[in-house]
């Protein structure tokens, strides 16, 4: 097919762009642990690791997260034969759990199916447990220097004001998809993904966008216009609706706690918790403590919002003047163990409110 005049400047264009946009990077990228310097290799497990960590999450609460896991599991091959438990409670704190138990999964599958080599492809890389398309894509760009379009939250609001698209999010992202495409150069695809990630992050910020700093503000619709903080127009969220329940904190004689262990399935599944009802819309389940003591119960429910809901769990307190046996299928946990548990947030939450 013969190329347009048209086409052609549009293509040149793209090409323009992405060379200012590289330049900029390359005088302004971060400095992130998962991140290979200029120069130096880049070693796919960290690139994994850290996009399936970052889902979600912002960059400041992933570095400890991320450090602790290099450490304890250095490669694919050390995480495939992590103690499930344990990789539980080094991501204890992280949320979105659901991520950890792909994570195991696909560090096993790529050790066993794969020779602990990650796939180089969109396609293969989207087979493994936990890997979406964006997920897929920035492994493939970056890891591998694979052309591919890499959209996440902070490119999504660059192009957008770049070609003032004003079709709301998610369907916006088709075209999205075609801006990308043309300025995705072939020589430095990740280092373009990171490089628009960063423009979004630090200039092309949600309320403050810093224009004049911009290698893409002559190009820029919004910028010219003055209106860059409309795009991304997005459909206003309803409220998230509201659940309750009921946790009892019991605390033995020695100081230990009564924990017990989450559904293999389901909402922070196989993580720790201490006793509790569950949680409905309709109010606290009925619930008995596990065990008969003089209960307190907190002034203050403790509040946690998960994705689709705020859940208010009043907190019942008991400490007990003796150490008897734990109730079938709970256990006590010393209070300086209690690191070691896959505990989620919620539930330090709960034991803190009633410490």
């Amino acid at each position: 097919m013969v190329e347009t005049s048209r086409t052609k400047a549009n293509r040149k264009l793209a090409h323009l762009q992405s060379v200012a946009l590289l330049a900029w990077y390359d005088r302004h990228r971060r400095a992130l642990p998962w991140r290979a310097l200029p120069g130096e290799g880049v070693d796919p497990y960290r690139v994994w690791l850290s996009e399936i960590m970052l889902q979600q999450t912002t960059v400041e609460s992933v570095k400890p997260y991320f450090a602790k896991f290099l450490t304890a599991w250095p490669d694919v091959a050390a995480l495939a034969a992590a103690e499930d438990q344990a990789l539980l409670a080094a991501w204890a704190g992280l949320g979105y759990y659901a991520r950890a138990r792909n994570l195991m999964a696909c560090a096993r599958v790529v050790t066993r199916d794969h020779g602990g080599k990650f796939p180089e492809t969109e396609e293969g890389l989207r087979a493994l447990p936990g890997i979406g398309t964006y997920t897929a894509a920035a492994i493939a760009a970056i890891a591998f220097d694979a052309p591919a379009v890499v959209i996440d939250g902070n490119i999504e609001r660059v192009i957008t004001r770049l070609a003032a698209i004003s079709t709301p999010l998610p369907a916006a992202k088709v075209e999205i998809r075609a801006v990308l495409e043309p300025m995705v150069p072939q020589d430095r695809p990740g280092d373009f993904a990171q490089a628009l990630m960063d423009l979004g992050s630090g200039v092309c910020t949600p309320r403050s966008p810093n224009c004049l700093l911009c290698p893409l503000q002559s190009a820029c619709r919004a910028a010219k216009a003055g209106n860059a903080t409309d795009y991304p127009v997005k459909i206003r969220k309803k409220g998230k609706p509201v659940k309750f329940g009921t946790a009892h904190v019991i605390f033995d004689a020695s100081g230990r706690i009564l924990l017990g262990t989450r559904p293999e399935k389901g909402l922070l599944a196989r993580m720790a918790e201490v006793p509790n009802s569950g949680w409905t819309e309709n109010g606290a389940p009925a619930s008995s403590p596990p065990i008969k003591a003089a209960w307190t119960t907190l002034n203050a429910p403790v509040i946690h919002v998960f994705t689709h809901f705020e859940l208010r769990m009043s907190v019942q307190v008991a400490r007990l003047p003796t150490d008897p046996p734990a109730p079938e299928g709970l256990r006590w946990v010393p209070l300086q163990q209690l690191d070691s548990e896959p505990l989620p947030t919620l539930f330090r939450k709960i034991i803190d409110a009633a410490d």
